[in-house]
């Protein structure tokens, strides 16, 4: 067995949970289980042999409906297990703007 590099907890799931990976631009899908997960990303076993390479960028839909999804980076791939890095949202975008300190006027 490895050595544990990561530094986040993760959540190890006993049988999986079912999911989907998909390209940005919708030219491909796969099928895929989430063996674990934590805030900064997950692992993930392909259902099937791939038919062709996993972008560097990818969404991981967690819902049928699509409401539940990941914007993902890949981290590695092993036979049919992939590693992908949960990509952060635009932290601009999420600034609140603090009052700044006003002096009074004279």
């Amino acid at each position: 067995m490895g050595i544990e590099k990561r530094k986040d907890n993760r959540v190890v799931f006993a049988r999986g949970v079912a999911a989907r990976i998909m390209a940005i631009d919708g030219t491909w899908c796969h099928d895929v289980t989430m063996e674990d997960v934590s805030a900064k990303g997950a692992k993930l076993t392909l259902e099937r042999p791939l038919d062709r390479t996993i972008t560097k960028e990818f969404f991981l839909a967690l819902s049928t409906t699509g409401k539940v999804f990941r914007r993902c980076e890949l981290a590695w791939v092993n036979g049919n297990q992939l590693g992908a890095l949960f990509v952060a949202r635009d932290k601009a975008k999420q600034k609140v703007r603090k009052p700044g300190l006003r002096t009074p006027s004279a």
